[in-house]
Order: C-alpha cells, then sequence, then structure tokens
C-alpha cells in the first residue's frame, strides 16, 4: 500500500444507511454468458411505470440484494490506517487534557504524510479551524511542536460562521480550492453551532451532525470535532460526552481522550466507531516537545485474511501492465479459476474497496459495443 497519494474517485453519495459514504462507479456487473444470471434489460414502457411509481408520494424505493451485489460502491480509504477514516467523528475529552495538543498532531501528520506511530497515514491538505486560539497561541504551539519542519498543506483559522449561517459555504469554498482535502479539524463544535432554546435537546443534537456529516460524506472526507465531556462517570465511557446520545448517535465514531489525573502526563485514548475496530491506546505526553506518544495498544488491529482471487488480479495488474480490460470469462481464463464469471464479477463488486485501499488498483466494470467488460487499472503514484 502506498500512503503518500491522492486518491481520485468520483464524489461519494450518502448511503441508505447514513452511515459511510460510498461512489457508486457503475451500475451493473454481469457476465455475457447465457448461464449466468442476467436480469433483463429495462424496457421503455418499464421506465415509464418506473417513473410513474416515483411521482407517487407513497412509492418507497428499494434496492434488492441482487442489485447490490451487481453494483460496486467504492469506498474511500482511511485517513490513518486503522485510526482515522472518513465521515463524522466527535474527539471528546475533559478541558485541558491536551485534545488541542493531540488533533494538531493529527493534522500535521495527515498534511505530510509522515506516520503517527506505527499508522501509514495517506496525505492530503488539512484544515484545522482553531476557534478557541490566536494566531500567536498557535504558532508558539506549533514551533514547539514540530520546530521548523512547517508544511503548506496545513491551513488555520480562529474564526468560522455557524452552522446553516454561513460553515457550510465557508468549508464548500476551501475544499473546491483544495481539492486534496482529506480532513477538516472544528476546535470546537460548541463554537459554530447555531444557539437555539432547545439546543441540548436529543433532535437539535442529532440535526447538527447530521448537517455535517451530509457534508463530510458528499466530499469524502474526515470531518472531526473537537467537544467536552461532562463531570458526571457512566459505566460506558462514551456516555460522558457532553450533550444527549443524539451527538454520538449520529456521528460515525468517537475518540475519548481522559486522564487519571489532570497533572499526569499519561492519557487513555478510547476509540469506537462504524468502520472501525473499537480500540484503546495508552499514551504519554512528551513534556518536552508536547507531543503524544503511542505507550502501548490494548489489542492488536484486526485484518482480513488474504483472499486468493485478490491476489491473483493483483498478479496481472503490475507497473509493468498497469491496465487490463476484457470480459468476466476472459478474467476467469486469464486467472485460472474455477469459478463462473458471474460469480467472479459479483465477488470484484463488493471487493472493489479493498482492491483499491489495499492493492492500488481501480476496479470498473460496465458495457460496451463487444458485451459486458471489466476493466483493472493500477492507481499511478501522486
Amino acid at each position: 500500500m502506498r500512503t503518500e497519494k491522492e486518491m481520485t474517485a468520483p464524489n461519494p453519495s450518502v448511503s441508505a444507511d447514513g452511515g459511510q459514504s460510498f461512489n457508486v462507479l457503475t451500475n451493473n456487473s454481469i457476465s455475457e454468458n447465457i448461464d449466468d444470471f442476467k436480469p433483463s434489460e429495462k424496457s421503455f414502457e418499464e421506465m415509464q411505470r418506473e417513473m410513474f411509481r416515483m411521482m407517487d408520494p407513497s412509492y418507497l424505493k428499494t434496492v434488492s440484494m441482487s442489485e447490490l451485489y451487481e453494483t460496486v460502491y467504492q469506498s474511500k480509504p482511511p485517513i490513518i490506517d486503522g485510526l482515522i477514516y472518513p465521515g463524522t467523528h466527535l474527539f471528546v475529552g475533559a478541558p485541558k487534557t491536551g485534545k488541542s495538543f493531540f488533533v494538531a498532531q493529527l493534522a500535521y501528520h495527515v498534511s505530510t504524510g509522515i506516520p503517527l506511530w506505527d499508522y501509514p497515514v495517506r496525505k492530503g491538505t488539512v484544515l484545522y479551524l482553531a476557534l478557541e486560539d490566536d494566531y500567536k497561541r498557535l504558532q508558539g504551539r506549533l514551533f514547539r511542536m514540530f520546530g521548523t519542519d512547517s508544511t503548506k498543506d496545513l491551513h488555520f483559522s480562529v474564526s468560522a460562521k455557524h452552522i446553516g449561517d454561513g460553515l457550510d459555504e465557508q468549508l464548500q469554498g476551501f475544499v473546491q480550492e483544495y481539492p486534496d482535502t482529506n480532513l477538516i479539524i472544528i476546535d470546537t463544535l460548541q463554537k459554530v453551532r447555531e444557539m437555539s432554546v432547545d439546543k441540548f435537546s436529543y433532535a437539535s443534537d442529532y440535526d447538527v451532525i447530521t448537517r455535517l456529516k451530509n457534508f463530510a460524506d458528499q466530499q469524502g472526507i474526515c470531518l472531526l470535532l473537537v467537544h467536552h465531556t461532562r463531570k458526571q462517570q457512566a459505566d460506558d465511557k462514551f456516555d460522558m460526552i457532553s450533550g444527549t446520545n443524539g451527538l454520538l448517535g449520529a456521528a460515525d465514531g468517537a475518540f475519548l481522550l481522559q486522564k487519571e489525573k489532570r497533572t499526569s502526563n499519561s492519557a487513555i485514548l478510547d476509540i469506537s466507531g462504524r468502520d472501525q475496530q473499537d480500540q484503546r491506546l495508552y499514551l504519554m505526553k512528551d513534556t518536552e516537545r508536547l507531543i503524544w506518544q503511542l505507550e502501548k495498544a490494548e489489542t492488536e488491529l484486526w485484518k482480513e485474511p488474504p483472499d486468493p482471487v485478490l491476489d491473483a488480479v493483483a498478479a496481472i495488474v503490475t507497473a509493468e501492465q498497469p491496465e487490463w480490460i476484457g470480459s468476466p470469462t476472459e478474467l476467469v481464463g486469464k486467472l485460472n479459476l474455477d469459478m463462473k464469471p458471474n460469480a467472479l464479477t459479483m465477488r470484484l463488486n463488493v471487493s472493489a474497496g479493498r482492491l483499491q485501499n489495499e492493492y492500488d488498483i481501480r476496479y470498473e466494470n460496465g458495457r460496451n459495443h463487444d458485451g459486458r467488460y471489466i476493466k483493472l487499472s493500477l492507481i499511478p503514484e501522486a
């Protein structure tokens, strides 16, 4: 896996369950063999009927299991493997526990592509809204943490508009100006919330995160929201997040930074999310540079077992032959697999994200004048 690479993919759409967003590359993946699964082509009359059904206010759009398997949902790669993924995440902790130092460290590593501890990083432009700081404080903090090793790909602002009152347009404008943006940090969430009488209700909390999540999903980026914990202890540590359960319910995940004593240099970082394994990391702050060092992880990250089919695909798409195009039947023969073409196609549809993230191979399929085809392309280095 190459870690310093700009991933090029179409803009993602929000998934049906409101979770992690994906890019839809093609609509169908069907072999041309007569014994393969072949859904009928839609006639003009069928398309008309479907159009009229969609105009009915009681119409509910559904997707069948077969249609799911026939579609390629291309996932966005992690920002930091095993740690930071696209989506909207809370980063919470009590005041003065070192949250801002930690997210500044994340921002620096993502903007430079330098691995964070043992975690590979995918380089991208980073926007850090440091809304509780001023530029002088930021300058001193960053110089102490990173010295003269600066980067032009990490941008700061100490002011921003509110959600629903200009912030959306500000973030959209930044991403348009810097299309390789993959991480935006808002420090803190409270600074960009609209003031309303029901600001502490479940519905209000859920709506705030949902609006931010829609933006993050559409752009395929990670939006990290710094927030506070409340003083009351709880059996589930994530129940200590200030506000209602609507915040965590709408978010894709959360990071919880805690110290046993405020004066301690050690801390525990608990991580939970929809698209990542629950983790607990034991950290120690370097008192000279004020950066966090990883002491140990409580559990090892689970990794998917090797897939012989994907390994076989990777063997035919190399730097010497960076592209392969052919029918599903031809690919079965090329890989020397005991598998029907439609079964191979569906397997690759489901594994398209893994092919891209782990093997740097973009998978596409469709139909041309010769019939069904599969295209495998090696993603070039940035």
